[in-house]
């Protein structure tokens, strides 16, 4: 180890060498006993068997050109304010407030010391952030940061196992050399050389199962568990194989298709560093970033190209110049969130327009029948490399679980809260099931004095990059996300991922809690479960290969920050009322913005028909696929008035919610999904390429023979003897059986002169 060090390298751990040791459930040692109070504190690089500087998506050999390259395309399309610049004036208006009321008691009190006090208050620094947080928090709360959380094991209950169902895959490639290295992989010097300077020393097992079949040339089908380095084993054998065989043309020949932004700029980012010391090309189309300059790029025809599908297909139909006819390699990564339902109509307008004699591969970390089906009709002889079961979660992670009672609902703010600002004030990921949820738990957190982000859908691109960028730069402690975060990022140095709610299915679980413990580093999960949610927790330790955890928070703590959260709510409602104000401002400044435009022209919008950029789909069809795959009901507004006015006054009501009514509206939206997902397995299945299964193997003894037709018999029958009975014609037994054949019928038969003998 000290000879690697020496060299600036770094060991990675084996197939069968123990990983880094959790401490056992001790109530001392278990905790991570919490302090008096939540503030900034100095962090420490934990020591472990991966070095603190290795990092497994990007290094410093340009890991940041691509995120700085996306900023840069969306500067100046910031908001005028952020949320945290209206939390924190929030929070010193109430502060503000809260010192004056404390000063008008203590003149009333003591009217002598009145002077005295008042100077004192007046001199005092309120702007250091330690002060800040040390006044949310009074003496009589000591208590509350002092008392530890239980934690126990939960006890597995033994299941009968069930049948392993026969796979529709020609080969099974998921044994591997377990001794081979990349030098003996036959990769190209300049791979190599990236390699090095990535700090990779061996390779994981889903790259030792994948480089090989790939650099044959076959189509693959692989799962493996989050964080083993899925992307650099699709990515080595495309770029050795454009090496090996360099273009002709400015043309396309490798297409990676992501399901989302983030993880989209972030395969980029792996690819350029992979080729780095190689002519090799690449570009990246995802939707959010500027449409021109991606436009530009694909005129040059670049070797590799990372879209996602929709962004892509915008460029299909609106760049004359761009097609997908010269696409050899189409890599779909994350490939059961790119065959589902939501992108189902996208995924086949881009295989109809894909080459037909490509090389595809499909990776995942889970694997649903969706990827089957595709797998079925649009690869050939394809190869299946399953490392991992398609419900692994990573080896070092653990799993603890919170039990909420049904009639506390309510408690889940609370729970969070106390976690976040008592246990896990830092790299920690909170998971929640929708938008609006997601952005409450900022503005809370934000309010209790915690430095917070959120990511979803909601946030512009700009906003959503520049989340993760403070989130990995450790500007930031929290990321609130929904499962657009859920899925292939990698982030360095998360310690633990906090579910809101359970998510939708086991296999959301497995992309959730796959945000930490990656690369070989121990990480912790922690799930609230309720009455409702305790079937998934069931599968969950079923599958477990560890203990799992209960823990229990002290009953009073709850209680102490619900009555927190509740003296909140003001401000909580003052910053939501902040946010209106601005976006209606900036749709006004746009309104007149475009009508100044219009007069200094002279000329209205009348034909905005011709700008718009055209889709595979009519508007129409759009709508009713949109209203097809509502989940909630406020999404039928789209269809009339009457239903719309409905739901702007049902939306005004739930402005007032209960914690309970926001914790079962979470739980409703996951409990829709589940129930549309059983409905769309409950159909049948669709016709096949390939055999559903294999053939059931035939018992032992003997064969019976199988009945075989008189037609079929003397059709396939090409003995001498049949030959020259054939060629003598039929016998007279023959012609007198067929005849009363055809007599019953109410024919007649007639022997024709082809029949007589000579």
């Amino acid at each position: 180890m000290a000879t690697l060090q020496s060299l600036g390298l770094v060991g990675t751990l084996a197939e069968g060498d123990a990983g880094p040791e959790e401490p056992e459930s001790d109530d001392s040692e278990d905790e991570q006993e919490p302090c008096r109070a939540p503030g900034p504190r100095r962090r420490g690089h934990r020591s472990g068997d991966f070095s603190a500087a290795f990092v497994f998506g990007e290094a410093e050999a340009g890991g940041e050109d691509a995120w700085a390259a996306a900023l840069r395309q969306l500067r100046g399309k910031r908001a005028a304010t952020t949320l945290d610049e209206k939390i924190e004036k929030v929070r010193q208006k109430r502060k503000l407030q809260e010192r004056e009321a404390k000063q008008a008691k203590v003149r009333e009190e003591d009217a002598e010391a009145e002077d005295n006090q008042t100077t004192k208050r007046e001199c005092e620094d309120f702007s250091k952030d330690d002060e800040d947080v040390e006044s949310e928090y009074s003496m009589d709360d000591e208590s509350i940061f002092t008392k530890a959380d239980k934690v126990k094991v939960k006890e597995r209950r033994k299941s009968k196992k069930g049948q392993v169902e026969a796979e529709t895959f020609f080969e099974d490639a998921s044994q591997y050399d377990d001794n081979l290295s990349f030098q003996d992989m036959n990769l190209s010097r300049p791979l190599l050389k990236a390699i090095t300077a990535l700090g990779f020393k061996q390779p994981t097992p889903i790259q030792k199962a994948c480089i090989p079949v790939g650099l044959l040339g076959k189509d693959i089908c692989a799962c493996a568990a989050t964080g083993t380095g899925k992307t650099a084993a699709f990515i080595l054998p495309v770029l050795e194989r454009l090496i090996y065989k360099p273009r002709q043309a400015p043309i396309t020949r490798v297409l990676v298709l992501v399901p989302t932004r983030e993880l989209g700029i972030q395969v980029h980012s792996v690819t350029k560093q992979l080729a780095q010391f190689s002519s090799v090309t690449t570009c990246l189309a995802v939707g959010g970033l500027d449409v021109k300059t991606q436009e530009a790029a694909l005129r040059s025809g670049p070797d590799i190209l990372i879209a996602t599908p929709g962004r892509l297909i915008d460029h299909l139909h609106n760049c004359p110049s761009f097609h997908l006819s010269s696409v050899e390699v189409l890599i779909l990564d994350e490939a059961d969130r790119m065959l589902d339902e939501y992108f189902e109509e996208q995924m086949k307008e881009i295989i109809r327009l894909c080459s037909h004699h490509r090389q595809t591969m499909l990776f995942s970390a889970t694997m649903t029948e969706e990827v089957k089906d595709l797998a079925s009709v649009s690869l050939k002889n394809p190869v299946r490399i399953f490392v991992n079961s398609n419900t692994d979660v990573a080896p070092f992670l653990r799993q603890e679980f919170i039990r909420i009672r049904p009639n506390r609902e309510g408690d889940r703010e609370a729970i969070v809260t106390a976690l976040l600002t008592r246990t896990f004030r830092d790299h920690v990921m909170l998971f929640t099931q929708t938008k609006k949820q997601a952005h409450r738990m900022h503005i809370l957190l934000g309010l209790m004095g915690l430095r917070v982000g959120e990511l979803h859908g909601n946030l512009s691109q700009a906003q959503r990059l520049e989340s993760l960028r403070r989130f990995k730069d450790e500007q930031i402690d929290i990321l609130v996300a929904t499962d657009v975060a859920a899925r292939g990022l990698d982030i360095e140095g998360v310690k633990t991922v906090i579910n809101f709610t359970m998510p939708n299915t086991t296999k959301h679980y497995v992309h959730r809690v796959g945000r930490t413990a990656r690369a070989g580093k121990a990480g912790r999960s922690v799930s609230l479960v309720g009455e409702e949610e305790r079937k998934m927790l069931k599968e969950i330790v079923k599958t477990a290969k560890t203990p799992v955890k209960a823990r229990i928070l002290p009953q009073d703590v709850i209680l102490k920050f619900r009555e927190k959260i509740e003296n909140l709510e003001k401000d909580i409602y003052a910053v939501l009322c902040l946010e209106r104000e601005e976006r209606e401002m900036q749709q006004s400044e746009a309104q007149i913005n475009r009508a100044k435009k219009q007069l200094e022209t002279g000329k209205k919008e009348t034909g905005s028909e011709s700008l718009e950029r055209s889709w595979f789909q009519t508007r129409e069809e759009r709508k009713k696929e949109k209203l097809a795959k509502a989940l909630q009901e406020f999404d039928l507004a789209l269809r009339g008035k009457k239903k719309r006015k409905k739901f702007m006054q049902d939306t005004q009501k739930k402005a007032q919610m209960t914690p309970e009514e926001r914790s079962q509206f979470e739980i409703l939206k996951s409990q829709m999904y589940a129930e549309r997902l059983a409905k769309r397995n409950r159909r049948a299945k669709r016709a096949r390429a390939l055999p559903e299964e294999e053939p059931a193997a035939a018992p032992a003894g003997p064969k019976k023979k199988k009945k075989v037709s008189v037609f079929d018999e003397e059709l396939t029958n090409t003995s001498r003897k049949a030959l020259k009975q054939y060629r003598a014609g039929p016998s007279f037994e023959d012609r007198k059986r067929l005849g009363i054949a055809q007599r019953r019928k109410g024919g007649n038969f007639k022997s024709k002169s082809r029949y007589k003998r000579k």
